[in-house]
């Protein structure tokens, strides 16, 4: 790839990654009321997944995704409906843990599942898919270029928001603190799941 090919890749790259969406809200909220190590695992899920759902645009399958409206409509609404399920756990939280799965969680499985039903993840797929590795010759050897780099970006950005929300915890665990910041990342999600349903 050329120098300004490289260049717009890490502008999306860095634009869709850091700015707030599902993962990064669950990868926050995982960091505040369980700490770091325990949200590692929904940490690691996410650029796992993220990079099976770029392999399988690569491949065609999210082509399949826009022209089947029955497919495309299935995992709008599981997403959303996973997403409001999470965003009610979510405001029901009211104490620190270091795990109960009573309480709100995710693990390696969700964080790997949800870019499945994440329609965003499906979005910028597509757009990386189209614009740098089917942008050329030499398909394979551009995915191998590209995947890297974007799972990268999926892990930084997730490990920052949930590193943001473990130096919270301290600050949290105050009062009526937790469950107030639980309930705006709770609305912030529900916010994303009716976005993504309605678009």
């Amino acid at each position: 790839m050329t120098g300004s090919e490289w260049a717009a890749l890490l502008f999306v790259a860095t634009a869709m990654s850091f700015t707030p969406g599902p993962n990064t809200t669950l990868a926050a909220a995982l960091g505040a009321n369980h700490g770091l190590r325990h949200a590692m695992r929904f940490v690691l899920g996410v650029p796992v997944g993220w990079g099976l759902v770029v392999v399988a645009c690569a491949l065609g399958l999210g082509a399949l995704l826009q022209t089947a409206p029955a497919l495309h409509g299935l995992v709008k609404w599981a997403g959303a409906g996973y997403m409001l399920w999470l965003a009610w756990r979510l405001a029901e939280s009211a104490r620190l843990s270091a795990g109960d799965g009573d309480r709100f969680d995710a693990g390696f499985g969700q964080g790997v599942l949800l870019q499945f039903v994440n329609i965003k993840a499906w979005i910028l797929a597509l757009v990386v898919s189209a614009g740098w590795i089917h942008g050329g010759d030499a398909v394979w050897l551009r995915l191998a270029q590209v995947l890297p780099v974007m799972m990268v970006f999926a892990l930084a950005s997730n490990l920052t928001y949930a590193w943001v929300g473990s130096a919270l915890r301290r600050w949290l665990s105050h009062g009526g603190r937790l469950l107030a910041f639980n309930r705006v990342l709770a609305l912030l999600l529900a916010g994303t799941a009716l976005w993504m349903a309605l678009a």
